[in-house]
């Protein structure tokens, strides 16, 4: 099935390029189908290539989801045009009262400052809490991962000597864990961060996923109503690719992304070796998750539990 998304948005046509198969609100306006709908709070600074990464991802997949972007009340990107800000996004204010089935919340470009320094602090919280009771599965991506651990649980960051860069072997701590079906015995997930987080010692946070160098990378806790992803699953090749030349031509000291480029090489082009277990995650994520867990009355979710799965 398709994806539904707003008309014009400028993914539209690098998906369609890739045969991905994606549905304007007016055509989808015409089938007689309840779509999943997935919030999207974009906290990343290009949020153009963003919308297409994670668009790309809830594609794939049999059912029919409904997007929609967020963006912050007390914060205006950089990066960004307004136009685009204005064309495509909702305030908080604007989505307060509804719910959602599912909702991703991304990385941001403030994982060096403390937490209670980030301008927009506040409405993050609140917004982390607003999800709690208006949606039924929330995936918090790097920074936001971190974030929601340390607002949640207390869960503090700690600095790492340099930056975690690459792209790093994972295993599953219980491959029979819904999260994980399908999965190889080994997988991989691009990093980029410069922080990493302290032991956890709380009961109510389960670590789902290891990896000798980039430590855990997917938590979650209340059963799978938070996901915690601490690395980029969403990327695209290039991705760190991209950054690695960003940051050498701004004289920011970098190193190469490791395990990325064919024979270490980067006059070689990536070996991409993350995208299935990617569209394998997030599938399994709306299905197991997301749609076999929301109530027929969306209001519901308000009084949703911790979800059970038997494996």
């Amino acid at each position: 099935m398709p994806v539904k998304i707003p008309d014009n948005l400028p993914a539209i046509a690098q998906l369609k390029n890739e045969n991905i198969f994606v549905m304007n609100d007016l055509r989808a306006n015409t089938q007689d189908i309840r779509p999943m709908r997935v919030i999207i709070l974009n906290l990343m600074p290009l949020k153009i290539s963003t919308e297409t990464d994670f668009i790309r991802l809830l594609s794939n997949n049999p059912l029919q989801v409904e997007v929609e972007f967020l963006r912050l009340d007390t914060h205006t990107p950089k990066n960004t045009p307004l136009e685009h800000l204005e064309l495509f996004y909702k305030g908080f204010r604007e989505v307060s009262e509804n719910y959602y089935d599912g909702m991703i919340i991304t990385g941001a470009p403030v994982e060096m400052l403390e937490f209670e320094e980030v301008s927009y602090w506040d409405e993050i919280r609140m917004i982390f809490d607003w999800a709690r009771k208006h949606v039924t599965s929330t995936l918090y991506i790097c920074w936001a991962s971190q974030a929601a651990l340390y607002h949640f649980y207390g869960v503090k960051k700690i600095p790492l000597d340099k930056k975690l860069f690459g792209v790093f072997k994972h295993t599953a701590v219980d491959k029979r864990h819904p999260l994980f079906r399908g999965f190889d015995d080994e997988f991989y997930i691009p990093h980029s961060r410069h922080t990493t987080l302290e032991d956890i010692n709380s009961e109510e946070v389960a670590i789902l996923s290891e990896s000798d160098e980039a430590g855990a990378a997917i938590l979650a806790s209340r059963g799978g109503r938070e996901f915690y992803l601490t690395g980029h699953s969403e990327y695209a090749p290039r991705t760190l690719h991209e950054e690695y030349v960003r940051d050498l031509e701004k004289g920011v000291p970098i190193d190469m992304p490791k395990h990325y480029y064919a024979a270490d090489n980067p006059e070689n082009p990536p070996v991409v070796r993350w995208t299935s277990h990617a569209n394998l995650l997030f599938n399994n994520w709306l299905n197991y998750f997301v749609y076999q867990e929301t109530p027929f009355e969306l209001a519901e979710i308000a009084h949703l539990e911790e979800i059970k799965h038997n494996g």
